[in-house]
């Protein structure tokens, strides 16, 4: 840092995000009450900025304007400047989110939101250029602009707040519709076919995924997708859920040298994403293709699977045993400059080598992206083989020393700025998707890291009294856990007992389950806020209910009260799920794509729970090959000291301790000993 720089209130944030603005000549305030109270006191107007340390053009935008020093000063005469990491306070980005949606008709990062001195929003934006361009007015422009609305005409403006925030409390209710009395159960067959139908109605069945460019992975309705197949044989499903994760992992989008998916595709062929590498979309993937390998068999899936992994063990995994949050699209202020290739830097490495490796993964002299590479798979493994006189696995054998020899170069340049905060909800995340790669691949090193993780969130983002935090980094636990965290944290811990058979984990989902009920639900629907009774710095208490780029934490909430009110046999758990679900039915039928972790819910409620024991000697030893099989409806308990805690397996006390497998549908349990495994192993 040079003796001149100016140094704001963000240098004593622990965000990486916050501490980018740390030596911005503007006068930057955190989120919190002295930036608050400046305002009121002052009668100023608030601006708010959201983004992420990820983030292209907040960084663009940085750059261009908050380093500016004469927009500084206008910054700093007329408002309240606030930073806001969008991570660390998902709560308030999604309502501001949400009003600048509501003004402008379209979001994203960097955010720019301006507020009354009470918080409430009134005009915003996203990105705006240092000059005015393509229809958009210059920053400096909006600020002299807002500033004199403000002035001028402050009525006017309170009024607009006032209507805005209006607006946002009624969206709450987006999507919900009290069943009528004679609407009957939510789960029917023809619901089901109905949100298949309208997901292929959708889909690219060219290039896989749904909609057009920008492409987003989805993943929710590709889940959905596979376990419809699995349920009713369609062909179409599979064929579109395979088309999806195959084209993806072939794309820019994955990361072909060193594995990790980017954020989402600028085009439609999955070539060029923006490159940002976040955790939670690399954990969601990897569940995804877990399910995926176990119902197809897919070899490929296994290696996507396991480079996933190996990229987040290491770049993005915390010494102690939890994950960092993301990694910067750019690096030496270019996107992607991490990533990409010309060819002539691709020869240099490979030498006699690299014809045919540029071959196969798109690589040209002109370049496929911006006069450079991005690598990218264009012919399936096999063709590509046969057509160079080689088996398969000798292609992937020679691919893989030539990938490494191209690792070792990359190593050599400027890394892209790592995200190191832990995130309580994206951590449960990964943990569960290494669950899922635990039971589809067997690899105990999938079942270590999710052990090791879930250690590291209770020693380091739970206090002693039991409250979760949101956000660790620097040795400390900051801010309350929202709806997410919890939602996500309680199913990993599910997912946790299904891979060891240990029950403390399903204790403790359940503790953390009670956790929300008590501080997040809205008893007159069933449904739960974001943020928790008594959060006093939000103008309104919101309620999510849609996926957006992770699974909606009502609709995961859904799912725990389903699977957990069986396991312990609580009936008004089942039954607020069920309520929950007759809710959004409709909404989910109609937009399965914004719903697809509902529409997963949904399915569960039709289809119904599969209930496994493994009772006595060796259970846990069998425990491998209950879970490898793909059949996502089940529940699988081991048999324990104390059992009493657990109806599932009350009663089922062995003979002699012999292994004995019990299957329960409908509260009728078939009972398996050794002689019948295979019988047994054939139906779960």
């Amino acid at each position: 840092m040079q003796a001149n720089q100016p140094v704001n209130r963000l240098a004593q944030e622990t965000s990486p995000y916050l501490l980018q603005h740390a030596h911005n000549p503007v006068d930057w305030y955190p989120w919190g009450e002295e930036a608050l109270q400046l305002a009121r006191d002052n009668d100023k107007p608030i601006l708010v900025s959201i983004g992420y340390a990820a983030c292209h053009w907040c960084h663009v935008m940085e750059k261009e304007s908050f380093e500016d020093p004469g927009t500084a000063v206008i910054m700093n005469e007329y408002f309240v400047n606030i930073k806001i990491d969008r991570e660390e306070r998902p709560d308030l980005d999604h309502i501001y989110m949400d009003a600048v949606q509501a003004m402008t008709g379209s979001g994203g990062w960097p955010l720019n939101v301006f507020l009354m001195p009470d918080g409430r929003p009134f005009y915003g934006g996203t990105y705006f250029p240092p000059q005015p361009m393509h229809n958009r007015p210059s920053w400096q422009d909006v600020l002299q602009g807002v500033y004199k609305a403000y002035t001028e005409k402050k009525e006017a403006i309170d009024n607009q707040a006032d209507k805005l925030t209006r607006h946002l409390q009624q969206s709450n209710a987006f999507g919900l519709r009290k069943p009528a009395a004679d609407a009957g159960s939510p789960f029917t067959e023809s619901r089901m076919e109905t949100i298949n139908r309208q997901l292929l109605a959708s889909a690219d069945r060219e290039w896989g995924g749904f909609g057009a460019a920008p492409k987003f992975p989805q993943t929710q309705s590709i889940r959905f997708l596979l376990r419809h197949h699995h349920l009713t044989g369609d062909p179409a499903s599979l064929e579109q859920a395979v088309l999806s994760l195959d084209k993806m992992i072939e794309g820019g989008i994955y990361d072909q040298l060193g594995g990790g998916l980017a954020r989402y595709s600028t085009d439609t062929q999955w070539l060029a994403p923006h490159f940002e590498k976040m955790l939670y979309d690399n954990a969601l993937l990897v569940i995804v293709l877990s399910e995926a390998l176990q119902l197809t068999g897919y070899r490929h899936y296994e290696r996507a699977i396991r480079e996933i992994l190996a990229f987040v063990k290491r770049e993005l995994r915390h010494p102690e045993g939890g994950f960092y949050s993301a990694l910067d699209a750019d690096s030496e202020g270019v996107e992607g400059k991490f990533y990409t290739w010309s060819k002539a830097e691709v020869e240099a490495v490979l030498g006699s080598e690299a014809a045919r490796f540029c071959a196969y993964y798109d690589i040209t002299e002109a370049g496929n992206w911006e006069q450079v590479n991005i690598l990218r798979i264009l012919q399936q493994p096999a063709v590509f083989a046969a057509a160079n006189g080689l088996t398969e696995t000798e292609l992937l054998l020679w691919l893989e020393e030539q990938k490494s020899r191209l690792m070792q170069r990359r190593a050599e340049r400027i890394r892209p700025l790592l995200d190191d905060k832990c995130l309580l909800g994206w951590n449960a995340l990964m943990i569960t998707a290494c669950c899922y790669a635990y039971a589809a691949t067997g690899d105990k090193a999938c079942r270590e890291m999710a052990t090791e993780a879930m250690a590291f969130l209770e020693q380091k983002l739970q206090d002693v009294d039991g409250n979760w935090y949101h956000t660790y980094k620097a040795g400390k636990a900051r801010i309350p856990a929202f709806l997410d965290d919890l939602a996500w944290l309680t199913e990993a811990a599910i997912a946790l007992q299904e891979i060891t058979g240990e029950g403390d984990y399903l204790r403790k989902a359940k503790a953390v389950l009670e956790q929300v009920n008590n501080r997040f639900g809205e008893e007159n629907t069933g449904f739960y806020y974001y943020t928790p009774a008594g959060q006093e710095d939000v103008i309104i208490r919101k309620k999510e209910v849609y996926d957006g780029a992770t699974p909606s934490g009502n609709a995961v909430m859904a799912r725990n009260l389903q699977y957990l009110g069986r396991v312990f046999e609580r009936s008004d758990w089942e039954e607020r799920a069920g309520t929950m679900l007759g809710a959004l039915a409709q909404a989910v039928e109609q937009y399965p794509v914004s719903f697809g972790y509902w529409a997963l819910v949904l399915q569960t409620g039709m289809v119904g729970w599969k209930e496994i024991a493994l009772m006595g000697s060796g259970n846990k030893d069998l425990l491998p090959q209950v879970i490898r099989k793909f059949s996502p409806w089940k529940i699988v308990q081991c048999g324990e000291t104390k059992t009493s805690d657990f109806p599932l397996l009350n009663g089922k006390t062995p003979k002699n301790g012999e292994l004995v497998c019990f299957v329960c549908r409908d509260y009728t349990c078939s009972e398996y000993t050794t002689d019948k495994l295979a019988d047994f192993l054939a139906i779960v």
